[in-house]
């Protein structure tokens, strides 16, 4: 809503884990660092621990941005899962291929020890991170301790990284854990900012977003760190409220009154809730009183009792169970309670092979017989993290890998996107769902296909010329809205590069003028019209 009135691009204070917006204060440039060390370590475990908000899953967004591509990576970002359901996700992450309809433990085991045998012959490394560790079960935690096992004269075969809230450290720290502990070889604690740094990373957000001049002045600071306890999702919060209630006033600047109402409103919910839960157990704790005395009258009289205690039968302990039913809570529309399922009666083993089928069906293809995604196809596939934002941007059907509601792993092909919804191809059957559908389902992991230039190449450098060049000078004139034209014998030069960069400044591309992946794919949805889009749903 605010977003002309104070001439920002877009929201600044998004509580969203977008990596642009991580401010790289000296405690999360050491987490990173951390993390990366993860990547490229010599096995067993790296943990990174936080509270609430502090910001370890944006820095792990930004350590997704930055795998090396020698490294085979798994999130979990659901870690609420049996030791069976675990494995799975493994299997699924690493496209691993266990033999049978319902493998053995065992079985599913020995493929993942394969895989990472085989990889390693291939000098490449694996590596598995886990967010909101602290939901992990001890069993989980020791079958992740096992895995980590297999190893070489030089090093363990497996990496795993741990993120969670500081109830992870105590839980690391039981002696029921203890081989786990010892296999540790770095960890970390982020903590909140201080107060320089509260400045520094409010200014950065604003910066991000377009911002030209200061809207909080500096005077501001100290109340902002006060407020937030340096916990940068709080800060978010504030800061968003504020600046709504600055652009509801006309302002365009927050004030200290402006900033004092937000924090009311951002903090009278958190009062709310947490008033309506003790009002619960306030209850709860009443109707044992009643049921201590009760026990203790009917020692001595039990007709007494029975008489004292009939006028309190209407308080009932079913309410302690019961906090979601309190008026406090909020009351979410019905679509948005829709979950993630494998329809019934088809083949739940299918799901890879029929989301893919659906994939290539919609450029009007057939899966190579080499598989999806393979070598020498005539489309190249891209495999990436992201969000639905930026496979809106592609505006190319994908290949989604979610968990459904029991935390089981599926495939499904994402065919249209509007402003609040995910149409979705689930087993063969077309699911119109809302955005909060995906919300606890989907890791940000999706496979889709672009059209490449014939012949391919991997990257495009100054002085370079041939086909792929041609096709690159041919998709830039295609973005520009001139006519279509064949281009020939067109050398990569420094005027070239000069449109390239113009094209990654529009586009939300890093503006280096260097032809790599990402910017091809967005040249080929650029000129590709006969592409199918999310637009303009296929089928």
């Amino acid at each position: 809503m605010y977003l002309k009135h104070f001439a920002l691009t877009e929201a600044p204070f998004s509580i969203a884990p977008d990596p642009r917006y991580l401010y790289m204060s000296k405690r999360h440039q050491e987490a990173l660092a951390h993390l990366l060390y993860g990547l490229s370590g010599e096995g067993g475990f790296v943990v990174l621990t936080g509270e609430v908000g502090a910001g370890k899953t944006t820095v792990c967004r930004c350590l997704l941005e930055q795998v090396p591509d020698n490294c085979d990576l798994a999130y979990i970002f659901n870690p609420k899962l049996t030791v069976e359901d675990l494995l799975a996700t493994l299997c699924t992450e690493f496209h691993i291929t266990v033999e049978g309809s319902a493998p053995s433990l065992k079985q599913t085991v020995d493929a993942i020890n394969d895989f990472l045998l085989a990889g390693h012959a291939k000098g490449r490394h694996a590596v598995v991170i886990i967010d909101e560790a602290q939901n992990l079960s001890s069993d989980v935690l020791e079958q992740m301790r096992l895995l980590t096992n297999l190893e070489t004269h030089q090093r363990k075969l497996l990496q795993i990284i741990l993120i969670g809230q500081p109830e992870l450290a105590t839980m690391l720290a039981s002696q029921s854990l203890r081989q786990l502990a010892q296999r540790v070889v770095a960890r970390y604690h982020l903590d909140p900012l201080s107060r320089d740094e509260v400045a520094a990373y409010i200014k950065h957000r604003l910066d991000i977003a377009g911002a030209t001049r200061p809207l909080f002045p500096s005077r501001l600071v100290t109340d902002l760190y006060r407020l937030s306890g340096g916990v940068p999702r709080v800060l978010n919060l504030i800061c968003d409220r504020a600046l709504l209630g600055a652009y509801v006033e006309g302002k365009h600047v927050v004030d200290g009154r402006v900033l004092k109402r937000a924090a009311q409103e951002v903090f009278a919910v958190r009062t709310t809730e947490e008033g309506a839960r003790r009002a619960v157990w306030m209850t709860a704790l009443a109707a044992i009183a009643l049921m201590v005395v009760g026990f203790a009258l009917w020692q001595r009289n039990p007709k007494l009792a029975s008489a004292q205690a009939a006028p309190a039968a209407p308080t009932k302990m079913a309410a302690l169970p019961r906090p979601a039913k309190s008026p406090a809570a909020p009351t979410l529309p019905a679509s948005t309670a829709t979950s993630i399922q494998w329809p019934a009666g088809v083949d739940r083993a299918q799901s890879r092979q029929l989301a893919f089928a659906e994939l290539y069906a919609s450029w009007g293809h057939a899966v190579p017989d080499k598989g999806p995604c393979a070598d020498g196809a005539p489309l190249r596939c891209r495999t990436a993290r992201g969000s639905l934002e930026e496979l809106r941007a592609f505006d190319r059907p994908a290949v989604l890998y979610l968990v459904d509601e029991r935390g089981m792993p599926l495939e499904a092909t994402l065919v249209a996107l509007d402003d609040a919804h995910a149409t979705l191809v689930i087993g063969g059957q077309r699911e119109r769902l809302p955005f909060a559908a995906l919300a606890g389902s989907w890791s940000g992991r999706y496979s889709l296909l672009w059209r490449a230039p014939i012949p391919y190449a991997e990257q495009i450098r100054l002085g370079d010329k041939g086909g792929a060049v041609d096709w690159l000078a041919g998709q830039l004139a295609s973005s520009a809205g001139k006519p279509a034209q064949a281009v020939e014998n067109v050398v990569f030069d420094e005027a070239l590069r000069q449109s390239i960069r113009a094209f990654q400044l529009n586009n939300g591309l890093t503006p280096d003028g260097q032809v790599g992946l990402q910017t091809m794919i967005k040249l080929s949805v650029a000129g590709d019209a006969n592409a199918p889009s999310l637009r303009h749903a296929h089928g």
